[in-house]
């Protein structure tokens, strides 16, 4: 991958449907969330059209799936076949993973199998589908410390989630898992682990913006909404303080590439600081470039 002749590296994607058809959502939360985004288009791309998706607009994905199996009993996109599909596109996509904290110790030594073996570059955590503080030491510790030692990244969904939405109850899924706050023992903790705040983090946006500013390796990604509902401060911050820690990510496929970059061309940015948004940081975080 060659990350001079991209367009954008889009930080944050899902693989949602494996070569088997299997989805990664049970079908009331995948219809719920579906609606909450107003998708348009094909919702569950299998890993080579995401691929040819993004080859076609010069453009670089990060793609993972979402183990959350402990709390949802829906086994997940396996790790190894979002792996498999990166490293057959290695032009277009970067693989990362996502391992059920409540696997404890097999989980620990998968995530080592899946950076030694496959070559993952980081591992998705979303606490409120699977249902864990981020800073609970007994649950998701032993995970940070591989990553911390691999040199991988950890990219964590905070504030309210589209998953859920809509459904009775929210369908179980709690949101007091996602405030960006308790990510900031996990930096804390672990001060050379590389993470990733993902979306803008309503209702918490000031708390993500306070760990990001204070802690060196905390970065945030800007997925999940449409750029012209960003809050002002999130706006001002990627201006100024983190203007070399802030991600373009699209959530797609619920959201594409092409609906959040056509409303951030609109958006009040300056112009020296568009492209390390759109790639330039990512680049760096990823290790694409040298610093």
């Amino acid at each position: 991958m060659d990350p001079d002749k991209l367009v954008a590296i889009d930080v944050h994607t899902h693989a949602e449907v494996s070569s088997r058809g299997h989805s990664s959502l049970a079908d009331d939360l995948h219809d719920a969330s579906s609606a909450y985004f107003k998708v348009e288009g094909k919702r569950k791309p299998t890993l080579e059209e995401t691929a040819a998706y993004y080859r076609e607009r010069n453009m670089a994905a990060v793609i993972f799936t979402v183990d959350a199996e402990s709390a949802t009993g829906t086994p997940p996109v396996p790790n190894e076949e979002v792996a498999e599909a990166a490293a057959a596109n290695s032009d277009v996509l970067i693989p990362f993973a996502s391992i059920d904290p409540f696997r404890g110790r097999a989980g620990v030594q998968q995530a080592r199998r899946l950076v030694e073996e496959y070559g993952v570059k980081g591992f998705k955590f979303h606490p409120s589908i699977q249902g864990f503080f981020p800073d609970d030491r007994a649950v998701a510790y032993g995970l940070y410390e591989l990553i911390e030692e691999t040199g991988t990244i950890a990219l964590f969904h905070t504030g309210q989630t589209g998953i859920g939405a809509g459904v009775p109850g929210g369908g179980g899924i709690r949101l007091k898992y996602s405030n960006p706050l308790h990510i900031d023992d996990v930096a804390a903790d672990f001060p050379h682990l590389k993470i990733i705040l993902a979306h803008p983090s309503f209702p918490w946006q000031d708390e993500a913006l306070a760990v990001a500013t204070h802690k060196p390796g905390v970065h945030i990604d800007l997925s999940g909404w449409s750029p012209k509902y960003f809050p002002p401060q999130l706006v001002r911050y990627a201006n100024t303080l983190l203007k070399d820690k802030v991600l373009f990510g699209s959530d797609f496929p619920v959201l594409t590439p092409d609906r959040w970059l056509a409303d951030f061309a609109k958006l009040e940015i300056k112009d020296e600081v568009r492209p390390k948004i759109l790639k330039e940081n990512a680049a760096r975080l990823l290790g694409l470039k040298t610093p």
